[in-house]
């Protein structure tokens, strides 16, 4: 049996990541890689996303999220990779 690969990446990301049009900044990207999903603002000034693609898409995404928008400055990250049966059909803030 062949095992699927991860098609969803859940990010918390950590840092100068709200105030700055960071949640913005992931709608366009993940729009931009065909991502679809959401990001959103939680109460302890982290950001989180969760995007579905395929592994190229996400990697590349991932990789924008990192470098953030330029008033941003990303901290850390918390990347944890699952699978999913394409729940979502477009990307989109929430919250």
């Amino acid at each position: 049996m062949t095992q699927q690969p991860p098609n969803i990446m859940h990010v918390i990301v950590r840092g100068r990541v709200q105030g700055v049009g960071f949640r913005v900044f992931v709608l366009q990207a993940a729009r931009r890689h065909g991502c679809t999903g959401w990001v959103r603002n939680e109460y302890d000034g982290s950001v989180e996303v969760h995007a579905e693609g395929s592994e190229q898409m996400l990697d590349e995404l991932l990789t924008e999220i990192n470098k953030g928008p330029v008033l941003s400055h990303v901290d850390d990250m918390d990347v944890e990779w699952l699978t999913s049966d394409h729940e979502f059909d477009r990307f989109r803030i929430v919250r």
